[in-house]
């Protein structure tokens, strides 16, 4: 089964206050957080929801990609150029 494609604009509506979804990109695949208590408000820690969290991440979370699993994969993210590597 393949994701449907999100634009980054798209993923950014999902923020958690312009609609009630609360996305969160990390390496081309958006998740739904929307039920998660940590992430309340768009917000978890200093991490923003309807973004693309990959770079945050990699630098200073102190969880691996394996916290991912917990929610549902809801597309995959569209790029305008290469994202950072």
């Amino acid at each position: 089964m393949s994701l449907p494609s999100y634009t980054q604009n798209q993923l950014a509506l999902r923020n958690g206050q312009d609609m009630k979804e609360i996305w969160v990109a990390y390496k081309g695949v958006i998740y739904d957080v929307t039920e998660s208590k940590l992430w309340r408000n768009g917000k978890h820690y200093e991490h923003w929801a309807g973004q693309d969290l990959s770079q945050e991440l990699e630098q200073d979370a102190p969880h691996m990609d394996e916290v991912f699993l917990k929610f549902e994969a809801v597309g995959t993210l569209v790029f305008k150029k290469r994202p950072p590597q």
